[in-house]
């Protein structure tokens, strides 16, 4: 069977014609483009939607589309046991021993079962070990564990971190606050009501304030907020009035109580909340990231959704627009995170995917084996609905109700809906896609990862080992300055510092010993870099940390770039302080400092971009050469699917009608053979009835009988003539037709070829901010946290 990972479909199965319980020889291919309105499978228990869904986003990943997958039950993680070698040992530690016992069979027997199970299942659809190689290639796979060490752990400080870009709208940002505080509330144990309850609307004050700062907040930063907002008022009310200092400190021990619990600082470890990282590795290679909450309680479920779904919100608003298909978010069971009445924290974000994704070449596509609860009436947006076999009648009930209401105005009946739906069984699905003119029944092809059913942790760890080891470790950046040095000169308390200088606490990592503070100066920049002949207008937001001179005077030239300057307003308990300079204690100094800073940033602030002349792209500042390389790839991707639609517009017309003389000659092919099987039949016995009126002798001249059967045998020969003339036109249009075909498949598979981005030659270009638009927001004093190691030096314990 021919491939088409690379020509932008996906092979979904084939047709399935429920009656005659037949499969169509030609595969159901599925445009990625149509992902882009979002996909809905819904299906019971063994109705083989996982099987659907893993076979969806192993095509995406073939076609080099990377995916955001929420796991709630373990059985994505199957993505992970895909062997291209289809060996007994590859099956054998996953098959379950308890299924082996119950047919009598050792794990080696039934491993070796299992695996010419996958063998002959992949033949019958066209499928071998060398596809399941090819997917092994194209997409790195890895487990995200958040609050667990089994698979790579996930840090959720960054979600607290403002965001940048088009995603900083005031609307977005009201949006972003919201779901971030509900979650974190909704994991602390508190009901809130985000326009009623004084603790949501408080949390999110203090958020708003530190964001519009261009400040981030760690877990402690937000307590010490909540005890010492950085404002006085809450809309016209004082805070005394509005939420006095006992109740804030209950609210801020309900949270410290969270962050000191058993266990939680898993929550605070690994990688960084960080879309791009999920969908993309360093090095441009599409990801599939499987974030599996199946340990997780309910609350902490719901806390990591909402903050997986305002990130990808987040990162979305800061792509370029696209009808092509760019990233897949799957959502394995989406029972209770979009009901049709409440709105749980979740909701908000998933909507706004819903409503604005398609824009930017966001696929969302989610799945539920629970067709009561849903919103249907949100789920609108869906261009695709995958329905397979459901429990009760009930359940198909309400899914025929929602589909009605969904896809109002597309001519879908009840009766209609109810006789395809009669036709469901496991592993066939009625697709109901609304850029195709009719729904189709299909079965499932068989899917290249082993479906072994949910993991738990420790298989999780056990699959995740290897990948784990092989991990990079980040890198911590330090300022030039921070090189191992003995314990400084520091003094037992917190120098007094005038309220007009704004003050950060930089959050530590955990350390052996004291924390020492030593004062450094920071700032947040934004500059403003165009480039006519490149074509470049963007904007870079970054911070900068930098030590102090002997002479007391911020060494920018020694500044250190962070992109998230995250900390709060009161210090380690216990920590002691490194005295600051005397220049750091006079207010009026920092107004200089920002003159200074932005002369420094206009005659350093040059930087090299990377330029796609074949695309006429140009990275941003600060993005990485993988990351650029990630966008020239689906720009390649998206030149492809035009130009596929342009040979599809260019021969569509032409196909439809060749195909259509083709229906017409074979229907003439039909008829002709009948009327010279007849006129055969016919001649037959003309011939019969001659002979026999010559032996038992007719009143028919012999003569006339003569003529008779020789005029039938001239039609017959006639007709014979036309059936071999109907017969050879046929084949010329079939060979015209073929022709055709071969043209647009040798013209799709010469685009295919060219969709290797790491292959793209690139130039570099230097482009210097513009002076006029150098923003450089409030400097203030930090405090960089040291930690004292056994051996009595310290070392920087920042950034965390």
């Amino acid at each position: 069977m021919q491939d088409f990972e690379r020509l932008g479909v996906f092979y979904l199965g084939r047709e399935y014609d429920a009656l005659k319980q037949e499969l169509a020889p030609e595969p159901l291919l599925y445009s990625s483009k149509d992902l882009t309105t979002h996909a809905v499978c819904v299906g019971m228990t063994g109705s083989g939607k996982t099987g659907l869904c893993i076979s969806i986003l192993e095509e995406a990943a073939l076609d080099g589309i990377p995916a955001l997958v929420v796991d709630p039950k373990g059985d994505i993680a199957n993505l992970l046991l895909a062997f291209p070698d289809l060996a007994p040992t590859d099956f054998q530690p996953w098959v379950d021993p308890a299924d082996a016992a119950r047919k009598g069979l050792s794990l080696d027997e039934h491993a070796a079962g299992t695996a010419e199970t996958w063998r002959k299942g992949l033949a019958e659809w066209g499928e071998d070990g060398e596809r399941i190689r090819r997917f092994r290639d194209a997409a790195d796979v890895a487990i995200y564990t958040p609050g667990s060490e089994s698979g790579l752990p996930l840090s959720v400080l960054r979600s607290l971190s403002p965001p940048t870009g088009a995603a900083a709208d005031p609307a977005a940002l009201k949006d972003r606050i919201a779901g971030v505080v509900s979650g974190l509330l909704a994991l602390a144990g508190i009901a809130a009501d985000p326009l009623k309850s004084r603790e949501h609307i408080l949390l999110s004050s203090i958020l708003d304030s530190a964001w519009q700062a261009g400040q981030s907040l760690d877990l402690a930063g937000l307590i010490g907020a909540i005890q010492k907002p950085p404002f006085e008022r809450v809309g016209v009310f004082d805070l005394e009035t509005f939420y006095p200092a006992k109740d804030r400190l209950e609210l801020a021990m309900a949270i410290n109580n969270l962050l000191a619990s058993p266990g939680f600082s898993t929550w605070l470890e690994g990688e960084p909340l960080d879309i791009q990282r999920l969908l993309y590795t360093p090095a441009g290679k599409p990801r599939i990231s499987i974030v599996s909450i199946a340990h997780l309680s309910d609350s902490e479920r719901m806390f990591v959704v909402t903050l997986l779904l305002n990130e990808l919100v987040s990162w979305m608003r800061n792509q370029s627009g696209t009808s092509s298909l760019r990233a897949l978010f799957y959502m394995d069971e989406i029972f209770g995170y979009f009901p049709p009445t409440a709105m749980p924290p979740s909701k908000v974000p998933m909507l706004t995917l819903l409503k604005q994704a398609r824009a930017f070449g966001v696929g969302v596509m989610l799945a539920t084996q629970n067709p009561v609860d849903l919103d249907y009436k949100g789920l609108s947006n869906a261009g695709t609905w995958f329905i397979g076999r459901l429990q009760t009648q009930r359940d198909q009930q309400r899914v025929i109700d929602g589909l009605q209401s969904a896809l109002s105005g597309s001519g879908f009946d009840k009766p209609t809906l109810e006789r395809l739906m009669a036709g469901i069984t496991q592993r066939v699905f009625l697709m109901r896609n609304v850029n195709d003119d009719a729904p189709v029944l299909f079965k499932t092809r068989w899917a290249m990862s082993y479906l072994r059913g949910p993991l738990t942790l420790q298989e999780i760890s056990r699959l995740m080992a290897s990948i784990k080891a092989q991990a990079p470790v980040t890198a911590v950046a330090t300022a030039k300055s921070t090189a191992l040095s003995p314990p400084a000169t520091a003094d037992a308390g917190r120098p007094l510092v005038s309220p007009e200088i704004g003050e950060l606490f930089l959050v530590a990592r955990p350390g052996p010993g004291k924390t020492t503070y030593r004062p450094r100066v920071a700032a947040g920049v934004r500059l403003h870099y165009v480039d006519a002949r490149s074509g470049l207008d963007s904007w870079r937001n970054y911070s900068l940390v930098a030590p102090f001179t002997d002479d007391g005077a911020p060494a920018w030239e020694e500044a250190i770039e962070v992109k998230d300057l995250v900390g709060g307003t009161e210090p380690l308990g216990g920590a002691v302080f490194a005295e600051p300079p005397s220049a750091a204690l006079r207010p009026k100094n920092f107004a200089d400092w920002k003159k200074s800073l932005t002369a420094h940033l206009y005659q350093h602030g040059a930087v090299e971009l990377l330029q796609c002349s074949e695309l006429r792209l140009v990275s941003a500042p600060g993005e990485s050469e993988g990351d650029f390389r990630t966008r020239i790839a689906h720009g390649l991707r998206e030149r492809r699917d035009q130009q596929i639609g342009k040979l599809r517009d260019k021969h569509e017309s032409r196909l439809r009608t060749l195909q259509d003389r083709i229906r017409r000659a074979e229907d003439r092919v039909e008829r002709e053979q009948a009327q010279y099987s007849q006129r055969k039949l016919d001649t037959m016995v003309s011939i019969g009835s001659s002979v026999l009126g010559a032996i038992f002798g007719s009143k028919r001249s012999a003569a006339t009988r003569a003529g008779t059967a020789a005029r039938s045998a001239g039609r017959v020969l006639g007709e014979k003539g036309d059936v071999e003339r109907a017969g050879e036109n046929l084949e010329a249009m079939k060979q015209q037709l073929a022709e055709i075909e071969h043209e647009v498949e040798s013209a799709a598979a010469a685009l295919a070829d060219s969709l290797d981005a790491g292959s793209v030659k690139l130039d570099t270009v230097s482009v210097t901010p513009r002076k006029s638009d150098i923003a450089v927001g409030r400097i203030v004093l930090a405090w960089e946290p040291w930690c004292e190691g056994a051996d009595g030096f310290q070392q920087p314990a920042w950034p965390a």
